[in-house]
């Protein structure tokens, strides 16, 4: 059904979506499209080039200016969430959204031969920095009349399979930090929390996932924006906790 979901015109006038991993894939069509209508968004990816091409198709659309803003999951510190917080509220006041996107794969290995360090830098990708960010922008996200939280659960973060290792267990635990956050955000706060599956998209980390996989019979990210759309609107009010 979502699929086919269409938006008002503008539906996110007003609103300032910060979206991790905005440089490609998933997280660039998302960002264009809420820009498209009528968002501010925050482009935080490590890929400098890439978040200033990302910038400049925006703004040449005639979309709210976005914010750009560099930065490495994988060695942040909290410090340097604290420090994301204090940028975003210094211009803005306030924060309507996020999308928890970026990832990192890692090696499709056996846990016996999975590298320790690989294992922590996936963790610290995939669950600690949505963990962290959540945490330093809770404040701001609070201030906003409605805001939205979205993480990206693959297949693996809901049965896991041999060889997928640390990225399985760390999508198993954005999956439980988002049913976490919605239970003890649903009362009292104007947060919801909700996650999608993306399915097979074509995208480089599926790319590197499935290297033999044919390319032809993968949906573009463009296909499945209606779900961000949606879960980012005024029409998913109310709905929170769920696994789309």
């Amino acid at each position: 059904m979502l699929f086919h979901y269409k938006p008002s015109p503008n539906s996110l006038a007003d609103r300032v979506i910060l979206i991790t991993g905005a440089s490609r894939g998933i997280g660039r069509a998302v960002a264009k499209a809420f820009a498209s209508q009528g968002a501010t968004v925050i482009l935080l990816a490590r890929n400098i080039p890439h978040l200033e091409s990302l910038y400049d198709e925006i703004e040449k659309s005639g979309a709210p200016t976005p914010a750009i803003y560099p930065f490495n999951l994988a060695n942040a510190i909290p410090e340097d969430y604290e420090k994301l917080r204090e940028n975003i509220e210094k211009p803005f006041g306030k924060l309507d959204g996020i999308l928890h996107n970026a990832a990192m794969l890692g090696s499709l290995t056996s846990i016996e031969h999975t590298p320790l360090e690989q294992w922590y830098q996936v963790m610290q990708v995939n669950l600690h920095a949505a963990f962290l960010l959540t945490r330093a922008t809770l404040p701001l996200l609070k201030r906003a009349k409605e805001a939205s939280i979205i993480f990206s659960t693959p297949e693996v973060g809901h049965k896991a399979r041999a060889y997928w290792g640390a990225y399985a267990v760390s999508k198993f635990g954005g999956e439980a930090l988002m049913q976490i956050l919605a239970d003890e955000l649903e009362i009292n706060t104007n947060i919801r929390v909700n996650s999608i599956n993306p399915g097979r998209i074509k995208t480089q980390l599926r790319t590197a996932a499935y290297p033999a996989e044919d390319p032809k019979k993968l949906k573009m990210p463009e296909e499945i924006i209606p779900f961000y759309l949606y879960l980012m609107g005024s029409e998913s009010l109310g709905m929170t906790g769920h696994s789309f």
